[in-house]
């Protein structure tokens, strides 16, 4: 397994896609990367064309069913491939003590503020109009990649989440200074 690692780097450079071999196959993980704001519009029945760069990473990773459900944080919605979620979600059970009250609330809202969402034939999404609301978003939507999940934002809302120039080096700074420290 490390030869065929290193014949990888080797031969293509950053793989992107682990490879897993196994006896009698291989299974093929693909990590999906989204990045970018692209900016789209709702129509009169709440469907959203999903950017077609967000599509791809879908398709070329296999997905077809995304998580959305309001985001913690922020005045937004974020969409999970599935396999994502479900890995967000078995990291979050894995922490959870399921006799203990409080946590057991957190997993029920965490898990029934969600809807399962899938692309119709043209490559749109059926937003409820609840969520629209959540979010504050209107017939304008900015569509964000986060790496392994896509934000959606009403442009408004999106402009007061912003962090100032000064705060965000300052922040980015702080963060990488352990990383770099040694370089």
């Amino acid at each position: 397994m490390k030869n065929f690692r290193k014949f990888c780097v080797e031969k293509w450079g950053k793989v992107e896609e682990i490879l897993y071999l196994c006896p009698q196959f291989i299974i093929k993980e693909v990590r999906m990367r989204f990045f970018g704001n692209i900016e789209a519009k709702t129509d009169a029945k709440g469907r959203v064309f999903l950017p077609a760069v967000f599509r791809k990473e879908l398709m070329t990773a296999g997905e077809e069913v995304l998580v959305m459900r309001k985001d913690i944080h922020q005045t937004c919605l974020t969409l999970y491939p599935e396999s994502v979620w479900n890995e967000q979600l078995d990291a979050l059970n894995a922490r959870l003590n399921r006799w203990n009250a409080t946590h057991r609330q957190v997993l029920r809202q965490y898990m029934t503020d969600v809807e399962l969402l899938t692309l119709d034939g043209n490559g749109r999404l059926l937003l409820p109009r609840r969520y629209l609301q959540m979010a504050g978003i209107g017939q304008a939507v900015l569509f964000k990649g986060l790496g392994d999940t896509i934000e959606m934002w009403s442009p408004d809302e999106e402009n007061k989440a912003r962090m100032t120039p000064d705060v965000f080096a300052k922040t980015i700074e702080e963060l990488m200074a352990d990383e770099t420290a040694g370089e």
